[in-house]
């Protein structure tokens, strides 16, 4: 069986590549790395789906220092701005192959009237829109938890970047203690922007458990982080009720959810760093209350004990004083209670006089009336006594001991009494008119 080195088959790729690509070709494709390393500059081709953001294809680069000593320059003139990640550009390339490093393209020349890429322009696109929906802010206007324990942390548990923060988080120099949690989440490729969501809505859950969250990857090529340039992560970073501190991994590059999250540090190691120093002021912080409190405490104790020293000394001359102004006091409150009393008592007692007199008077007048009254009554009752009446020559019949009005109730046989002045006649009814 014939066979072939791997070296003899990229020979062949080689030969077959320069003989099928011997121009050169304008390209237009964004820049998601760019290097400079011994005068010569290395960059990375990428082009993404305009919808989704996810890679479509991906090419290492490099512009020679022959040539780098010109472009860079020239495009700075033109632009203002340096080659940078994120810039679309259009460039011409000549595709090379070797055998040991592989595919790439040798830049021989850029047009700089594209300066800014997709990326770039994508991602105002998406501050653009949370500013509109005026939630650009709303992560980064949270307070700071004065006390900074218990972190969620959402990252990949493989990641260098995890272990570095617990690291140097949990062994600080200050021996400070933290809480921390993982909340699992793919930090690289088209998983990114769900996953990381998802981990959100976890730690939304029981947000009332946790101070901050934090959100780290360790290193990784910067084209990894398209999946944190997406509108919905950024939402959701920009309207998660806790603080978030973000440490991606890269000294170059800012991604939105670094632009909307409350605090942006560089790696893994800084938001670690930032979240002990800022714990570190607080206990500080603390440390210098307690000890002003405790000062302040002493000078307090110390004024008001000389203060009942002083008054314990004065106090038997202030009682003594106070006893012989109260005594004349009283004194004279008497002598006034005394006059006083007597003024009213002979008001009073002229008054008891001037009613004595009206009441005997009222009183004699009041009893010769009800004398008067009498007689009248008597003369009258003796003017109704019967006795008189029968001795004027009347008399009174009775029917069974009830004095006779009227013959309806008499019948034949009836016994009648009859009461004279000066005794009384039985008689018997033989009949009536």
């Amino acid at each position: 069986m014939t066979h072939l080195t791997l070296y003899e088959l990229n020979n062949l790729v080689r030969s077959s590549i320069d003989h099928t690509f011997k121009t050169a070709y304008w390209l237009l494709a964004e820049l998601s790395e760019v290097s400079e390393r011994h005068r010569h500059c290395y960059v990375e081709f990428v082009q993404k789906d305009e919808h989704s953001g996810n890679l479509l294809a991906k090419a290492r680069g490099q512009i020679w220092a022959n040539r780098w000593a010109f472009i860079a320059p020239y495009f700075l003139r033109t632009t203002g701005r340096n080659l940078s990640v994120g810039m679309q550009v259009l460039v011409q390339v000549q595709v090379t192959f070797h055998e040991l490093y592989g595919y790439s393209l040798n830049v021989l020349d850029i047009d700089p009237v594209y300066t800014l890429g997709d990326i770039a322009r994508r991602r105002q696109e998406i501050l653009r829109t949370l500013h509109d929906e005026g939630i650009d802010t709303m992560n980064k206007d949270l307070p700071l938890p004065m006390l900074l324990q218990r972190i969620a942390i959402i990252s990949s548990p493989t990641a260098a970047g995890y272990e570095d923060f617990c690291i140097q988080l949990h062994s600080n120099p200050f021996s400070l203690a933290f809480q921390t949690q993982l909340f699992p989440a793919v930090m690289q490729g088209n998983e990114v922007e769900q996953s990381v969501i998802h981990a959100l809505d976890a730690i939304a859950e029981c947000q009332e458990l946790w101070d901050a969250v934090v959100i780290i990857r360790g290193g990784g090529a910067s084209s990894d982080l398209s999946g944190f340039d997406t509108l919905e992560l950024a939402e959701n970073v920009a309207q998660f009720p806790l603080p978030i501190i973000t440490g991606i991994g890269h000294e170059r590059d800012d991604t939105v959810i670094d632009l909307v999250a409350h605090t942006r540090v560089k790696t893994p190691t800084a938001a670690a760093t930032f979240i002990v120093n800022h714990q570190k002021q607080q206990a500080d912080w603390v440390e210098t209350l307690a000890d002003r409190l405790s000062t302040a405490a002493i000078q307090t104790v110390t004024q008001k004990t000389d203060e009942i020293r002083l008054l314990t000394t004065r106090l038997p001359a202030a009682v003594f004083m106070r006893q012989g102004r109260e005594a004349a006091r009283l004194d004279r409150l008497a002598h006034v209670l005394q006059h006083t009393a007597l003024q009213y008592i002979a008001a009073r007692r002229g008054q008891v006089d001037l009613e004595s007199h009206a009441l005997r008077s009222a009183l004699s007048a009041f009893l010769q009336t009800q004398h008067t009254h009498l007689q009248l009554a008597q003369h009258a009752l003796e003017a109704a006594d019967p006795i008189r009446i029968l001795r004027l020559g009347y008399s009174i019949t009775r029917l069974h001991g009830k004095a006779l009005k009227d013959t309806r109730s008499l019948s034949s046989g009836d016994i009648l009494e009859t009461q004279l002045a000066d005794g009384t006649i039985l008689s018997k009814v033989k009949s009536k008119k």
